[in-house]
């Protein structure tokens, strides 16, 4: 015959008849301290103010479809670059595509003298 497993009610009803007696028999009213362990979290890497200091442009690129760069456009030049991209098209059978492009600004800013 099988076996009949305790319910969750018949097993909470014996952990807190065992709790009340203590564990070895005796009738001990000291609860046990908790021991959890605090999670940790790694530390995000501190930004530096060099990495803080580089800025960046958006412009389109023009691929080709072994990923060759055809040209560049800036970011509110797009209707250039699909003029160009039909352009490049017409020519032959390759596939070109428009992709945006992150590129850093590297030249400084002029500062006006006073």
């Amino acid at each position: 015959m099988a076996r009949k497993t305790p319910s969750r009610l018949e097993m909470r009803k014996m952990a807190e008849a065992a709790e009340s007696k203590g564990e070895d028999g005796k009738s001990s009213t000291k609860k046990k301290k908790a021991t959890k362990k605090k999670a940790t979290r790694k530390k995000a890497a501190k930004r530096t103010k060099t990495a803080a200091s580089v800025r960046k442009r958006l412009v389109w690129g023009i691929f080709s479809g072994n990923l060759k760069e055809e040209a560049r456009f800036p970011y509110d030049k797009r209707k250039d670059a699909e003029k160009k991209m039909e352009q490049l098209l017409a020519k032959g059978k390759k596939l070109y595509f428009i992709q945006p492009i992150k590129e850093e600004i590297t030249e400084e800013l002029p500062v006006e003298a006073e």
